[in-house]
């Protein structure tokens, strides 16, 4: 197997074909299948396409003979919020189909995603209430938006994410996370949970000691040294990694959603185009896994 864009679009579309439970449509069914609309939502994410009329008029010209029927912006635009089910489906169904799945050592942590640059777009935009004014210590800046929480494995395969208020504590937004998919963690003795200094609480603790789970975090200064913490630098550097990988390569914060549904699908557009380059990566016995090198050209 090959590395570049239209190997891996071959074997995206085959694989969430196959799995996908697609096609089930009342009437007349869509020119174009969904297998092939989330197929060309990573190919647009992979590529680097912020504005979907360009990215249409790109793949008229580029991709007509994977994707022979194209929709105009509006109908593109419509029918990928409407997959947002499917897009989260296929994010499993990829991390799944790999030894990564099975690994028992995952790294959480949560990246602004910003959604207004300007007063005027805060107090019009439909997002208000949902997203707000957060602070981002490893940048050093404010942002008006949201944060994208990460469950992934060393090597960057997402596990589990979401989205949430900048304001939110993030141990809750872990826990619920946790508490949606409880039956995963309960398949995984000896989970191991590594965090930054930000999750540390006893009570956080405690409840994940309740589910079976261990937490390495940084020790506070006053703090006695806690177990494998000599080993946080290297992590730290992984999940850095991750979030430079979703921002600089996918461009997370340039997603041009304005909508609830319309941030939710670009953000989890670009955690799939993550987790099928890494899929496909770890399938083809690429030596980076999380490279995104011969897909975005």
């Amino acid at each position: 197997m090959t590395n570049d864009l239209n190997t891996l679009l071959t074997a995206l579309y085959v694989k969430i074909d196959d799995e996908l439970e697609t096609g089930r449509w009342m009437g007349r069914p869509p020119q174009l299948a969904d297998s092939e609309l989330v197929t060309l939502a990573v190919a647009q994410a992979l590529l680097g396409f912020h504005s979907e009329t360009r990215w249409l008029r790109y793949a008229n010209t580029h991709l007509a003979s994977m994707f022979p029927y194209l929709p105009q912006q509006s109908g593109y635009n419509k029918r990928l919020k409407a997959a947002l089910p499917l897009v989260k489906k296929a994010i499993r169904i990829f991390a799944v189909d790999t030894d990564f799945w099975f690994d028992t050592h995952w790294i959480v942590d949560s990246t602004p995603v910003s959604c207004g640059m300007s007063r005027p777009t805060v107090k019009r935009s439909e997002l208000a209430g949902w997203a707000g004014y957060g602070y981002c210590a490893s940048q050093s800046r404010f942002f008006w938006g949201l944060r994208l929480y990460l469950v992934c494995t060393p090597v960057g395969m997402p596990i589990l994410w979401a989205l949430a208020g900048p304001k939110m504590d993030e141990r809750e937004v872990l826990q619920a996370m946790l508490d949606v998919d409880a039956d995963l963690v309960a398949n995984r003795p000896g989970l191991l949970i590594i965090t930054d200094k930000g999750f540390a609480s006893k009570e956080f603790e405690s409840d994940l000691a309740m589910r079976g789970i261990s937490l390495l975090r940084p020790s506070f200064t006053r703090e006695k040294k806690r177990p494998g913490e000599s080993l946080l630098k290297s992590v730290r550097q992984l999940i850095e990694s991750v979030n430079d990988t979703l921002k600089g390569q996918l461009d997370l914060e340039q997603h041009g959603g304005r909508t609830f549904g319309g941030v939710a699908v670009r953000v989890a557009q670009r955690v799939l185009a993550m987790a099928a380059a890494i899929w496909h990566n770890h399938r083809s016995n690429a030596p980076i896994t999380r490279s995104l090198i011969a897909f975005d050209h």
